[in-house]
């Protein structure tokens, strides 16, 4: 395969698609049933980055139950080896909208690979803490770059009817990467500095991913920016294949080239704009939700709930967090079968619903394991429960006296951090915490998992894509920093039940403001999905339709408009359809508004 830098753009000129060539488009799109074989290898090499970013978030389930042991890490120690990746994500995620307009997407997937990399070698090599920190740090910087450039470099390069799918293989890339950090936890978990060797694995992926980058196309969107028509021409004729007409590649770029032409937004400052700022507003608050439904701790703690649950030792809860993140694998590839056929909206929705009621009993079942108490005694013989007593870093549990005491304590030869002589009340308690588990994983992965990255790829326009992007994804990870680095706290405060209560009614409100506020997106053009935010009249229950005889692409049942084909005099309309006026306008009346807007 040559490298896409040698490729020869396409230079024969544009096309002006009449409306009879749209019908002969729609028929042609309409029987593709999958993207080109060349869209999926762009899409694999892309979500490497997705990859490393779930393997690095997941890995320190594993390492941290070794590693607390090794060093003798506090909680406060432990949320913040957890935090550093989250921390770094933030500036990683800020900085890389500006430098993916300034350099392309391309650019800046090839600096987090390097990034990734030096982050694993600080990592692997680390001989204190604050060098440890350090490496999480420098990772976080790649993961935050990755988690924001990925999701808009697929977007940008799929095909409107695929992309739902397409961008979310990149969740998919996520959660593969964590079931791939569960299983080399487990099978190094009783291995000398298996540690290291978990946060080493990281590097390869990286370095194969550098050594994809030359086949990589930059997106079309970019290089129509900058003036390289003939290349963006190439990179679109084989995105769509040569089945499709050479009238769908030119109709792509004139809505490219009628965009940049109604828009000047392209500074930080744009974004105080209505029309920007509404789509931030749901990005954020998509990004702000996914990080405080609490999943994230599930991830991070698992291997630590589950020993609280009662499972015996460090293998046995590394063993069931493979199920969980199994679970989150497994519930997004079914994410990604129906997502562009159910739409983005409903399965947030349903994703809220579920995830509400797995977090309600899964706090009923820490009660059993558990209690409803505080670990805050004063001391450890006032715990009466072995998970409440593993809790609490200043204590063990004896099982032959079935008490809890001070580590080291001279009056119990028998002390252990494990949960193994407990009642079956308590193992009931167990299993229906593991079970709730992963009932709220597997709701998440359907939708609130892959959603918002889907959306925030699709719902800005071009000149403000990155930048919007970029604060969009410093929302996920400052909110998931608080998150990391408080839940261990809150379970010692408010009791681990309290917690994951508290969780469900954040996801409560989160679900009432979905409901309200975030419109559907799947089957319409990145060019046309600002138009649902236009408008002071329920702008986010509006949707872009097309009238029957009207010549457009009918998404869901690829038939050609109008019964008997519309006149070749009539000129190309979209039109915009509100919930209740039901007004229409056409393509040049909503080019004038998104002018207004921004002036």
């Amino acid at each position: 395969m040559d490298s896409w830098d040698d490729v020869t753009p396409d230079t024969r000129p544009s096309i002006n698609v009449g409306v009879a060539d749209t019908n002969t488009d729609t028929g042609a799109m309409a029987a593709s049933t999958a993207p080109p074989r060349f869209v999926y290898f762009v899409v694999f090499c892309i979500t490497i980055g997705g990859l490393l970013f779930g393997y690095d978030t997941g890995v320190i389930s594993g390492a941290l139950v070794v590693l607390k042991k090794e060093w003798d890490l506090t909680s406060t120690q432990q949320e913040f080896i957890v935090g550093g990746t989250t921390l770094g994500a933030i500036f990683g995620g800020l900085l890389s909208g500006y430098f993916a307009d300034r350099w392309g997407r391309r650019m800046v997937t090839i600096l987090s690979s390097l990034v990734f990399i030096l982050g694993a070698l600080l990592m692997t090599f680390a001989s204190h803490y604050s060098v440890l920190i350090g490496g999480r740090v420098v990772v976080g910087l790649a993961v935050g770059a990755a988690s924001m450039v990925v999701p808009i470099y697929i977007g940008e390069l799929a095909p409107k009817e695929f992309r739902g799918r397409l961008v979310t293989l990149n969740v998919l890339a996520i959660t593969g990467g964590q079931l791939i950090a569960y299983l080399f936890a487990w099978a190094l978990t009783d291995v000398k500095n298996g540690w290291r060797w978990m946060f080493g694995i990281s590097a390869f992926p990286a370095a194969v991913q550098l050594c994809c980058l030359p086949w990589l196309p930059e997106s079309p969107r970019v290089l129509i920016r900058r003036g390289q028509e003939d290349r963006a021409r190439a990179i679109l004729r084989r995105v769509y294949g040569s089945k499709v007409p050479e009238s769908v590649v030119e109709d792509e770029l004139e809505s490219m080239h009628q965009s940049m032409r109604t828009e000047n937004a392209s500074r930080y400052r744009d974004l105080l704009r209505t029309i920007n700022l509404r789509p931030l507003a749901v990005a954020c608050l998509l990004q702000l939700m996914q990080q405080f439904s609490g999943f994230n701790t599930a991830m991070y703690y698992s291997a630590t709930i589950l020993k609280m649950a009662g499972f015996s030792s460090t293998k046995s809860a590394t063993q069931f967090s493979i199920a969980i993140a199994a679970t989150n694998m497994i519930m997004t590839i079914v994410a990604i079968s129906i997502i562009d056929r159910f739409g983005r909206r409903r399965l947030l929705l349903v994703s809220f619903v579920g995830m509400i009621a797995g977090l309600i009993i899964l706090g009923i079942a820490f009660i059993f394991i558990v209690g409803l108490v505080k670990i805050t005694k004063e001391s450890c013989g006032e715990y009466a429960k072995c998970g409440a007593c593993a809790l609490d870093d200043r204590c063990n549990w004896s099982p032959g006296a079935m008490v809890c005491a001070a580590k080291g304590s001279p009056l119990y030869g028998d002390l252990t951090e494990n949960c193994e002589s407990i009642s079956a009340r308590d193992k009931a308690g167990t299993w229906l915490a593991l079970a709730s588990l992963i009932f709220y994983v597997a709701l998440y992965a359907v939708g609130l998992g892959n959603v918002p990255w889907l959306v925030q790829s699709e719902i800005f326009g071009q000149g403000i894509r990155s930048k919007a992007g970029s604060i969009a994804t410093a929302t996920n990870w400052v909110s998931n920093f608080i998150v990391s680095v408080t839940f261990l706290t809150m379970t010692l405060h408010i009791t681990a039940s309290g917690t994951f209560w508290l969780y469900a009614g954040v996801l409560l409100v989160g679900l009432c403001l979905v409901y309200l506020v975030v419109p559907e997106t799947k089957g319409l053009r990145l060019e046309d999905v600002q138009q649902l935010f236009m408008g002071s009249h329920r702008p986010y229950r509006r949707k872009v339709s097309v009238p029957k005889n009207v010549v457009e692409d009918d998404e869901e049942s690829g038939n050609e408009a109008g019964p008997s084909g519309p006149s070749p005099s009539l000129p190309r309309r979209r039109e915009v359809v509100g919930d209740s006026a039901g007004s229409r306008a056409s393509s040049e009346e909503i080019d004038n508004e998104l002018l207004r807007a921004h002036r």
